[in-house]
C-alpha cells in the first residue's frame, strides 16, 4: 500500500480544501448577517455558496477517477494529477468569490486534470478488460 501514499495525501488535500471552503461559506453567512439555513439575498454568499457546490459536485467523478487511474497506471502521475486538479478548484474558489467571470481558469484547469484522469483510467482498464 506505500506506493499510495502520494494519492491518499491528495485526496486528504481535497478534503481539506472542501473543508476551508465551508469554513469560508459560514463566515460570509456572519460577514453578510444572512444565517443558514438561508443561502440568498447576498452575491457574495450566493457566489460562495455555489463555488462551495460546484467543488462537492466535482468530487464524485474526480476521487474514483484519480483513484482508478492510480491502481491501473500510475500513483505518481495520478498525484501529479490529482495536485493540478486542487489547484484549479482553489483558483476556481478564490476567482469566483471575486467575481462570476474570474472562475474560468479554475475552471479550465482542473477539467483537463479530472478528464486526464478520468479517460485516462477508463482506457486502461478496457485496454485491460479486453487484453
Amino acid at each position: 500500500m506505500e506506493r499510495y501514499y502520494p494519492v491518499a495525501i491528495v485526496t486528504l488535500l481535497c478534503g481539506l480544501a472542501v473543508f476551508g471552503m465551508a469554513l469560508t461559506v459560514a463566515k460570509t453567512h456572519s460577514k453578510t448577517g444572512i444565517h443558514a439555513p438561508t443561502m440568498t439575498g447576498d452575491p457574495l454568499l450566493e457566489r460562495a455558496i455555489r463555488a462551495h457546490s460546484n467543488t462537492l459536485e466535482w468530487l464524485p467523478i474526480f476521487l474514483p477517477a484519480l483513484w482508478l487511474f492510480a491502481i491501473y497506471w500510475s500513483a505518481t502521475w495520478a498525484a501529479g494529477l490529482g495536485v493540478l486538479w486542487l489547484v484549479g478548484r482553489v483558483a476556481y474558489f478564490v476567482g469566483y468569490l471575486s467575481a462570476p467571470l474570474k472562475r474560468y481558469p479554475g475552471f479550465f484547469i482542473q477539467t483537463v486534470a479530472a478528464l486526464a484522469l478520468l479517460l485516462g483510467a477508463l482506457g486502461r482498464i478496457i485496454y485491460l478488460w479486453l487484453a
